[in-house]
């Protein structure tokens, strides 16, 4: 392959990223506006990440088939119907369930967490719609920032490059948010490392997604604590923390807070450690024969004859020609009993 070839490769995938990347700011504010103005306040949060993630799907999938040509653009951008993907979103949500509660743990140590419970029915309710909530979320950012833009440019610029970056990128969105500070913009960065690595090591998008869900849900739905500096997502727990900023985070939530830095930085060695197979399975290399067919025996044979001369022919085989079966005994006794009375006469 050329340089020029290689350049212009290269080229062509990074203003396919940029286009990726401008579409999915213009799909988030679309989807925002829309969802604000044809929904109540209430349902305007879930109704805008299923309006994100079936528009980043469907247009990364057009991308994918009109751009570069993909026959299963759907699985190709990291969504594929491969078996055993329940269990990789399930690995991915242990792991997320894990940080969740390593954060947690000290915090009812050294201060603790003044909880509130509602056991109604309509709370119970609400509670299925943020989780629906969460996981569609999760699922849009996986899309947006692990799919189809984050493919090509790890195809301009190489996985490391393309992972720093698009950690980068997640910083920034981050660090737009209310009551954002440099610890939460680091947990934001090594968090992201963590979920491109799982994408990276599987080649799909349910590990990360599993990590991505399950850090953010847990800590909302099962202990009421803020997310994003966001604290009404709970319709049955609601959690007020009490201790020390380094471990609470503040008003923002755990991403603020120093232990999430250290849950983040272990969770990102569990992916890699726990995905180990999985390189395995998607990364190693296909060994692809080449060359031509060759037949060892005949080519083996020919050299034999050129240095032993050709084989003589085999003599032919020998025919043995039975003998004619003898007659029965019964036959010969019969025939000397008539023989013998003529005889005697």
């Amino acid at each position: 392959m050329s340089t020029a070839q290689v350049f212009g490769g290269r080229m062509r995938s990074y203003l396919e990223f940029v286009t990726a990347i401008l579409y999915f700011f213009m799909v988030r504010a679309f989807a925002h506006r829309s969802a604000d103005a044809w929904a109540s306040e209430v349902w305007s949060p879930l109704i805008a990440q299923a309006m994100i993630l079936f528009l980043l799907v469907t247009g990364y999938a057009l991308f994918g088939y009109m751009l570069d040509g993909q026959q299963r653009p759907m699985g190709q951008q990291g969504l594929p119907a491969r078996p055993g993907w329940k269990s990789e979103a399930g690995l991915g949500l242990a792991i997320g369930w894990a940080a969740a509660v390593l954060c947690v743990l000290p915090l009812t140590v050294v201060g603790g967490i003044a909880v509130v419970l509602r056991t109604d029915l309509s709370s119970w309710g609400w509670l299925i719609a943020d989780a629906g909530y969460f996981a569609l979320a999760a699922m849009a950012e996986e899309v947006a920032f692990r799919g189809y833009g984050f493919q090509r440019f790890v195809q301009s610029v190489g996985p490391v490059a393309a992972s720093l970056g698009f950690a980068a990128l997640y910083a920034i969105v981050q660090g737009l948010r209310p009551g954002a500070s440099m610890i939460s913009i680091t947990v934001a960065v090594v968090f992201s490392l963590a979920l491109s690595t799982a994408y990276l090591r599987t080649r799909a998008l349910w590990v990360s997604w599993g990590l991505n869900f399950g850090w953010k849900a847990s800590r909302a739905l099962i202990f009421g604590l803020a997310v994003n500096g966001v604290n009404s997502h709970s319709s049955v727990v609601e959690g007020n923390p009490m201790g020390p900023f380094w471990i609470t985070g503040g008003g923002y939530g755990m991403e603020g807070s120093w232990v999430a830095l250290v849950v983040m930085l272990a969770a990102f060695f569990a992916v890699f450690r726990a995905t180990r197979e999985l390189d395995f399975r998607y990364n190693a290399p296909v060994i692809v024969p080449g060359g031509i067919p060759v037949d060892l025996d005949a080519a083996s044979r020919r050299q034999h004859e050129a240095a032993m001369g050709p084989a003589e022919a085999a003599s032919p085989a020998l025919v043995q020609i039975l003998p004619v079966a003898a007659p029965p005994a019964s036959v010969e006794s019969e025939k000397t009993s008539t023989e013998q009375p003529e005889k005697s006469q």
